[in-house]
């Protein structure tokens, strides 16, 4: 079952609708992590991607993330409830709820008019290189589970 083209404006507009209907009050129905939080969680996705913000593995973290790591995130298997994640994802300080969302819906539009040949074959900073389908993946099923963890 193909996950959903998040490259496609459809599909983008699908999500920031979603994104959309959060407020500050917006709770979790699982997780640790405020809905500002999650918010900003979901942006260092874009910010490995876009800004030179976050230390690169090394060589061995790398093998180990692309040997055992690398097809949890890219393949269209939903994530489970309360898996782990990397320290760069996990946010426990207080951020400012519209902030968050703005940057979320800005690299979300930059990566939709990129489109997905720009990503094909375009160097994860964790993974190696990927295709477009794994960039869709890894995309659509991170934001598509922090945005149900939210209800929305």
């Amino acid at each position: 079952m193909a996950l959903p083209n998040i490259f496609t404006k459809e599909v983008s507009e699908q999500i920031i609708q979603r994104i959309n209907t959060l407020t500050p009050a917006t709770t979790a129905k699982w997780g640790k992590m405020n809905v500002a939080q999650m918010l900003a969680h979901c942006n260092v996705t874009y910010e490995l991607i876009y800004e030179d913000k976050h230390p690169k593995s090394n060589f061995l973290m790398k093998l180990m993330l692309k040997t055992f790591v690398k097809k949890i995130v890219t393949n269209e298997a939903p994530y489970k409830h309360f898996s782990r994640t990397a320290p760069a994802f996990i946010i426990t300080d207080e951020r400012i709820f519209e902030n968050e969302k703005k940057r979320l819906i800005d690299h979300l539009t930059k990566t939709q008019q990129l489109g997905e040949k720009h990503f094909n074959g375009k160097e994860s900073h964790s993974f190696g290189t990927l295709n477009t389908t794994e960039w869709n993946n890894m995309f659509y099923k991170h934001l598509n589970h922090h945005l149900a963890q939210f209800g929305v």
